[in-house]
């Protein structure tokens, strides 16, 4: 009777020791997917997310992470040392500046852009050149920071080409990102900014008042590219070679990006 009761007690303590040591072992099975880090131009939040649940369901051992921000700022992050195994550029001039420094093993381009300006969904001014923001109607206009925001580059070679770069400074509010300019001209803080036309369309508060012409700026190119440093090669590049297929294509464009090769 002891014995059998030793045995009952005994299989208790395995049984309860093995259900404790089922949460262990799941922690231990998601520990072990392999995290890649994804520094990308803050345009490309929404599209990249939606592709990213897509990926992970097809790939259950991948977590992508994303860094986004201004193209500027995450090619000085890479050149810095910081973590990263891809980079989604909004210009070929940080790109470059990578690639050029030996800090890129592949790259080439993805997607095309356009830049336009924003004002707020209420507006009733009507604008036919971006020289009318010189007029005492616009008493703010966002910018993305041309020192590191590629669509502020953009806007910069634009308002330059039509000569009221200079006049309009007194006027320009200068945004970390993008998706700032957008934020600013949604909430009233400016009354027009320039942005991508897929930030645009994210918006229900704002609408494009102009789509600024492609001869007034350098072409809106969207490199990616693999980092050389990344502790997962052949991971980044796996991730690398999908956002060229046609299912992430179908998902970029459906946001308002053009396709590279298009």
């Amino acid at each position: 009777m002891f014995k059998k009761l030793a045995v009952i007690i005994m299989s208790v303590f395995l049984v309860s020791g093995a259900s404790a040591a089922t949460p262990g072992l799941e922690v231990q099975a998601a520990a072990k997917k392999t995290e890649i880090i994804v520094s990308a131009a803050a345009s490309l939040q929404d599209s990249l997310d939606k592709i990213a649940v897509q990926y992970e369901k097809q790939h259950p051992d991948i977590d992508l992470v994303f860094n986004y921000g201004a193209s500027g700022t995450l090619q000085k992050q890479i050149e810095q040392g910081a973590p990263a195994d891809l980079f989604f550029s909004a210009g070929d001039k940080q790109m470059k500046a990578l690639v050029d420094g030996g800090l890129i093993s592949e790259s080439r381009q993805l997607l095309k852009n356009q830049l336009v300006l924003v004002v707020p969904v209420s507006s009733k001014t009507k604008i036919t050149s971006i020289t009318q923001l010189t007029d005492k109607a616009f008493k703010k206009v966002a910018v993305g920071q041309p020192e590191s925001v590629p669509a502020g580059q953009y806007a910069q070679q634009s308002l330059t080409a039509k000569k009221v770069w200079d006049t309009l400074q007194s006027k320009l509010v200068f945004a970390k990102d993008v998706r700032q300019v957008l934020s600013y001209v949604e909430t009233g803080n400016a009354d027009a900014g320039f942005v991508y036309k897929t930030d645009a369309l994210t918006s229900a508060k704002v609408k494009i008042a102009l789509t600024v012409g492609a001869h007034v700026h350098k072409a809106i190119n969207y490199p990616v590219g693999i980092v050389k440093e990344s502790d997962h090669q052949a991971e980044a590049k796996a991730f690398y070679n999908y956002v060229q297929t046609k299912a992430a294509g179908s998902i970029f464009t459906s946001y308002g990006f053009s396709l590279a090769n298009e």
